[in-house]
């Protein structure tokens, strides 16, 4: 079993599920792990890490995720929602910050049509920036209108590759249906981004190994990994905060299986440890998302308890994180951040 590292870097598609899993549970070969996901992120990304300027423009979900501080049934958010005015000056800021990314990030909040979702793209598009849609599960037809508008990437973390797991957190729901979501995104032609939870309860290193080899078969040109934090507004309020070190592990692994894919450096990891995002940077992470959210919304954009970065002036993320990148030794990159897509090591598999 001692060369399975190998073995997924020169043969991922032999790899078992069993063989990830024992990875996962073996915290013997960390120090080997993380050193391979740094060298493969530099020989396949080098040393840029691009920036994505995140708007979180609304906090409504009609979900009920048993995870998330903005599901339906908690009455005790304060839920707002931003004009497409608002999202398009606020994107004006990102762009003139030189960051070349704009994700649009929301609850499934129905408010926003097809047409408004559209409107947004149009205006953005013209500040000569990517765009990424962070906004769950619509209909495939807005999907394809939208990627017909200029829309670039589409994110749409999976939380668990684990059926039932997926079944228990996400209240009629199922995972097929997630996935058959991801699937079509591809077919248009996004960028596609899937990601997981690390510490959910119920959760184990055979569920974890499931999400690597899920973003592996999907071929996911992002992946966003981070702790299970759990929120007090939730039925999972009493569970544990997710593992830094799991943590860890699942982005080394996913840069092993995607040498290159954009794996972010998650807020979530700064949240749970000082120190985080920058050490994700050094285990394969290639990606930092600044939170360009204005005042006074961001506060109640509550996915989960303590988020960093809350209170601070709505416009320090840009220089804070650029910070970041820098004090691990890497570039802070002005390109779009497309996917450097090697196509020999890249098949899509589902």
């Amino acid at each position: 079993m001692y060369g399975v590292l190998e073995k997924i870097v020169r043969h991922p598609e032999r790899v078992t599920l069993e063989e990830v899993a024992w990875v996962m549970s073996n915290d013997e070969l960390n120090e080997e792990l993380f050193a391979l996901a740094d060298e493969i992120r530099q020989k396949y990304l080098g040393k840029q890490v691009y920036l994505r300027g995140i708007i979180e423009f609304s906090n409504y979900c009609r979900n009920d995720c048993l995870y998330c501080g903005i599901r339906a049934s908690n009455k005790n958010v304060k839920r707002y929602r931003m004009s497409v005015d608002e999202i398009v000056e606020r994107a004006k800021l990102i762009a003139e910050m030189g960051i070349k990314t704009v994700v649009l990030q929301s609850g499934e909040d129905p408010y926003y049509t097809t047409e408004m979702v559209g409107e947004m793209i149009l205006r953005i598009k013209r500040l000569n920036v990517a765009i990424t849609l962070s906004i769950g599960e619509r209909d495939f037809e807005e999907y394809e209108y939208w990627k017909n508008l200029g829309a670039d990437r589409y994110l749409m973390r999976h939380e668990t590759a684990d059926e039932e797991l997926y079944k228990k957190l996400h209240p009629n729901d199922s995972f097929q249906i997630r996935k058959s979501h991801l699937i079509k995104l591809k077919q248009l032609g996004y960028e596609t981004g899937a990601g997981s939870m690390v510490g959910l309860p119920g959760q184990n290193d055979v569920a974890l190994a499931k999400d690597v080899l899920f973003v592996y078969e999907l071929d996911a040109d992002m992946v966003g990994i981070g702790p299970f934090i759990p929120h007090p507004d939730t039925p999972l309020r009493d569970s544990k905060v997710g593992d830094l070190t799991k943590v860890l592990k699942l982005i080394a692994l996913t840069r092993l299986f995607l040498p290159d894919a954009n794996i972010p450096a998650t807020t979530a990891l700064g949240t749970i440890h000082p120190f985080g995002r920058q050490l994700a940077l050094k285990c394969g992470a290639n990606v930092i998302m600044p939170n360009f959210t204005p005042s006074p919304y961001r506060s109640h954009y509550t996915l989960y308890p303590n988020k960093i970065c809350i209170f601070e002036k709505d416009t320090a993320c840009g220089e804070c994180t650029k910070n970041i990148v820098r004090s691990v030794g890497y570039e802070v990159s002005e390109d779009f951040g497309y996917r450097r897509k090697d196509h020999e090591r890249s098949p899509c598999r589902v």
